[in-house]
């Protein structure tokens, strides 16, 4: 016990910001081809880069675009976070054709999701290196991490990734046709229906009159969004407890002010959301 302590604190002690490196790896399936420029031109890969410099990590964490055999996906092994070529391109086709009247881009429906998933795949990354408890799943803790930090990042960019990521888990939802299969039910992750009430719930929680159109307009149930606060406070205390100790809070804060600023008010242009994140696929 005494070892494992003593070495615990000095991984701690060797822990550093800055410890994201990326890489683009070039499409063998000519498709994926504008998926790779565009990203790579819109520098997505560099901006997460800067985004998560302020985690205090001991050792590297790449983040990988790379083609995955026609695998729709996103995923965390051995210190790499991978996000394939087909994910974002399923994202693409599956985008909203037109702006939805409660003011969702088509765009948001690519970004929001993409960077949720990034994010996700962040957070496994920081349960295995940091060696932090997960009580119950932790494919849900993995979902929790992700929409919390997101919704640090302001109202428009909340607003924008938030509802662009509840889309594309109802269209999932939609896309999987009733399956009630036990593969379906006994997989470690929720069903994407639930992940979307899940999202949105804590956006809810975490600022009831941004969001208010979730539960006048029927996409969360009254009896959920009830509690939906006592969930996001939950999350709130459990990221203080968890993640400050391993966080570059000053560095955060001037990121995360950045990025609000960039982004302006809810009512920038999708074109100018795009730019600023920036992911531009058209």
């Amino acid at each position: 016990m005494i070892l494992a302590t003593s070495t615990a604190t000095t991984a701690f002690a060797a822990s550093k910001t800055n410890q994201i490196s990326i890489r683009y790896v070039p499409p063998e399936n000519p498709t994926h081809q504008q998926v790779y420029t565009n990203l790579k031109q819109n520098l997505m890969l560099e901006r997460l880069q800067v985004f998560l410099s302020p985690f205090r990590l001991p050792k590297t964490i790449r983040i990988s675009l790379t083609g995955c055999d026609g695998e729709a996906d996103a995923w965390y092994e051995d210190d790499e976070i991978t996000i394939c070529y087909e994910y974002v391109h399923d994202l693409w086709t599956n985008r909203l054709k037109e702006t939805t009247l409660s003011g969702v881009a088509p765009i948001d429906t690519v970004i929001g999701p993409l960077l949720e998933a990034t994010l996700h795949e962040f957070a496994h990354a920081l349960f295995d290196i940091l060696e932090l408890p997960v009580l119950g799943r932790e494919e849900d803790a993995a979902d929790q991490v992700a929409a919390y930090i997101l919704l640090q990042l302001g109202k428009s960019v909340a607003r924008r990734t938030i509802s662009g990521t509840a889309y594309a888990y109802r269209f999932e939802e939609t896309r999987s046709g009733g399956d009630c299969s036990p593969e379906r039910f006994a997989n470690e992750h929720e069903t994407p229906a639930q992940r979307a009430y899940n999202q949105m719930c804590l956006a809810y929680g975490s600022d009831k009159e941004l969001f208010a159109d979730y539960v006048s307009l029927g996409y969360l149930p009254k009896e959920r969004a009830e509690f939906c606060d006592e969930e996001y406070f939950q999350i709130k205390e459990a990221f203080k407890i968890l993640f400050h100790p391993h966080l570059d809070l000053d560095l955060a804060e001037k990121i995360l002010e950045r990025e609000r600023a960039c982004i302006g008010n809810s009512n920038s242009a999708p074109g100018e959301w795009a730019h600023c994140v920036p992911v531009q696929l058209e």
